[in-house]
């Protein structure tokens, strides 16, 4: 009994399904019916301006620039000899709060004023608070981090 019923209700949403399927098929046809009587059949035309923006007016053939295939560069200008600017990653900063107990703290990098996360297997000498510090930045998982803390 329970087997006959199971296959009752399998035929039954199959049927719904085919169903749904076919007023979705009629609905696409009205669709498309409607738009040939509209003139409204095909994809609209857009031009894009000057300015890249779309608009439904051709352009003006008279404004028309002509550009070289040479002229064009994709992705990122290569750098020449003198171009390289010297980065350096020593930081300057003043140790704002520093707990031993604890083994962290924070610096203020001087140049723009940025409070950075210090840990103390991050330092190289001993530093307190008020300290004057050279530091490096590295990618913490909350944030930068001060690595490689000097005193000065």
């Amino acid at each position: 009994m329970a087997k006959s019923q199971q296959t009752f209700n399998k035929s039954e949403k199959e049927k719904k399904r085919l169903k749904k399927r076919e007023e979705k098929r009629k609905k696409m046809l009205a669709r498309k019916e409607d738009a040939k009587e509209n003139g409204k059949g095909g994809i609209p035309m857009a031009y894009v301006d000057f300015n890249g923006n779309l608009t439904d007016t051709p352009p003006d053939p008279s404004m028309k620039v002509e550009i070289e295939a040479e002229d064009i560069v994709l992705g990122i200008p290569k750098r020449e000899e003198g171009d390289v600017e010297e980065f350096d990653p020593v930081r300057n900063g003043k140790v704002s709060f520093f707990d031993t107990s604890k083994g962290f703290g924070f610096i203020i990098d001087t140049e723009n004023q940025e409070k950075y996360f210090c840990h103390v297997s991050g330092l190289i000498d001993e530093i307190a608070e008020n300290d004057k510090v050279s530091f490096e930045l590295e990618k913490g998982m909350k944030g930068m981090n001060a690595v490689r803390v000097k005193k000065i």
